[in-house]
């Protein structure tokens, strides 16, 4: 649980300093972009102003200083208009399409919307110019700059997250693997002994009852270490009727536990065939439902529900325990979350394994109420 609780900060923390980190890119920029507004809107009230001297200078005007600025802009579009709105001159900008006059008009048009214009006097009454203006290539760069390395560092981050779940993800394959097969090996060897010391035991005493429920035990340890076999490795999967493996299940269950302990297992009359490990899959039904016994201190309902479509199966597994709180929906099938005080937290991830990895299917947890029980889901393909 602790592990848990912090992989969900580390990935708090990288999520929370991704966000800064943008928003700082995109403040600091912002400023960047004001400034270099203000600028241009300064070069283009020079500009206009140089247009106005050219316009109205006569033979004794010095043109060279005003002809340097003129001629000094080449990054910001410029179309002046005249007093009937006509376009009079343009530099700068890039024309789109065969219509030059119409897109120079709509062009001005949006330049005028954006409040990018200056007013142009000229000596003669009434006559004047309008000097419309637009950003720059350089500032819409820049203005689009910030949100391309956010999104790039988002990517990054998404990446970089993902690569820590996928090494998260091998490891714990890893173990799994590594301790199913350690499991399956040591308890091979006692598992012989006891199979033939049981042999030696029922020649010996053949009338003793006994023997035959040791022998049950035997086979029963026999299955466990088969089960850890498969686990560490890719197991067969056959066509079996889903109904016998959950009357299985439930019988051994309710052999073994207190009697206070109801458990009803509903599954239709007619088979219903999907394929499956049937050693693999009845322990996932095992873990429900020892876990539902140990969520309703021994004392309560268990009921198995089994609902079928064309084409998938639905199992359901009610208890009438303690309940689950809604955040934990996901997290009950991590490795290590566990709210008992005895138990590794491994019921669940295992069974959320053999359903997902092996069987295809899906499980989940369907509905729960504190205070009230749980229902788990179990979907597979027919």
């Amino acid at each position: 649980m602790e592990w848990i609780n912090r992989t969900r900060t580390i990935k708090m923390i990288l999520i929370v300093i991704a966000i800064l980190l943008g928003v700082a890119s995109l403040v600091f920029s912002n400023y960047l972009v004001r400034d270099l507004e203000r600028e241009e809107a300064i070069r283009m009230e020079i500009w206009t102003e140089a247009m106005r001297t050219f316009n109205n200078a006569d033979e004794n005007t010095d043109l060279n200083l005003v002809l340097t600025v003129i001629r000094g802009n080449h990054t910001i579009p410029v179309i002046v208009l005249d007093d009937k709105g006509g376009i009079d001159n343009y530099s700068n900008v890039r024309i789109h399409g065969t219509d030059t006059l119409g897109y120079l008009m709509r062009e001005a048009a949006a330049m005028r919307e954006a409040g990018n214009i200056i007013r142009m006097d000229t000596n003669e009454p009434g006559r004047y110019y309008d000097v419309c203006y637009d950003d720059s290539l350089m500032l819409k760069r820049l203005e689009a700059y910030p949100y391309i390395q956010f999104g790039v560092f988002a990517v990054f981050l998404l990446v970089a997250l993902f690569a820590l779940l996928s090494m998260k993800r091998s490891e714990q394959n890893r173990v799994w693997v590594g301790l199913s097969k350690e499991t399956a090996h040591q308890l091979g060897t006692p598992i012989s002994s006891l199979m033939a010391w049981t042999e030696i035991l029922r020649s010996t005493y053949p009338d003793d009852e006994l023997i035959p429920e040791m022998s049950k035990d035997v086979q029963r340890l026999e299955l466990i270490a088969d089960r850890f076999s498969k686990v560490g490795s890719l197991p067969e999967t056959t066509p079996e009727n889903l109904g016998d493996a959950l009357l299985r299940v439930t019988d051994y269950i309710g052999r073994r536990s207190s009697e206070h302990v109801a458990i009803d297992c509903r599954v239709p009359e007619r088979p219903i065939m999907v394929r499956m490990c049937s050693p693999l899959f009845e322990w996932v039904i095992e873990n429900l439902c020892k876990n539902a016994i140990d969520a309703m201190n021994g004392e309560g309902r268990i009921t198995i529900h089994v609902a079928q479509t064309e084409e998938r199966v639905y199992i359901d597994v009610e208890d009438t325990g303690k309940g689950i709180q809604k955040g934990h929906f996901q997290s009950v099938f991590s490795p290590g979350f566990t709210t008992k005080k005895r138990g590794w937290g491994l019921g669940l991830s295992l069974a959320k394994r053999i359903v997902e990895s092996y069987h295809k299917g899906r499980i989940y947890v369907k509905h729960s109420e504190l205070g009230k029980g749980t229902t788990f889901r179990i979907e597979l393909r027919k």
